[in-house]
């Protein structure tokens, strides 16, 4: 089970660097003059590739740690409250592959400072996360 737990967790600080590099390249993105269009296509580029690497991660992550939950049981009410932290990430890694496809037919009309808050939710639920697991109040 350490081996598992281990993984699971090298799986899920992988998968969160994406969560927080995407949004980042959102932001620069949203600043990105209309006529750079060379600029815009590394970013796009780089955003995509970004996004195909980090997906198999989060399913992983995601995996191993139900996985997990399942070897040790449903005990505590701190796990059920991260679970719930968990499924808010996926719609979060869901919501940032529409926002992609949304840069991709150039279509978005939010500012570099809405990204900049949108970027900040996976920092939150990280924090909210780290103290469930290792302090289990409830």
């Amino acid at each position: 089970m350490l081996t598992l737990k281990a993984l699971h967790i090298s799986l899920v600080v992988a998968w969160f660097a994406g969560l927080f590099y995407l949004p980042r390249i959102f932001v620069n993105l949203a600043m990105v003059p209309p006529d750079s269009g060379a600029e815009r296509e590394r970013l796009l580029l780089m955003a995509g590739k970004l996004y195909r690497f980090m997906t198999p991660l989060g399913v992983l992550a995601v995996a191993t740690g139900l996985w997990l939950w399942f070897g040790y049981g449903f005990s505590g009410g701190w796990l059920h409250t991260k679970t719930a932290l968990v499924v808010l990430l996926v719609i979060y890694h869901g919501y940032c592959g529409r926002v992609l496809k949304t840069f991709q037919s150039g279509g978005n009309t939010r500012s570099h400072v809405w990204f900049r808050f949108f970027n900040e939710m996976p920092v939150l639920v990280l924090f909210a996360v780290v103290f469930l697991v290792v302090l289990k109040p409830f």
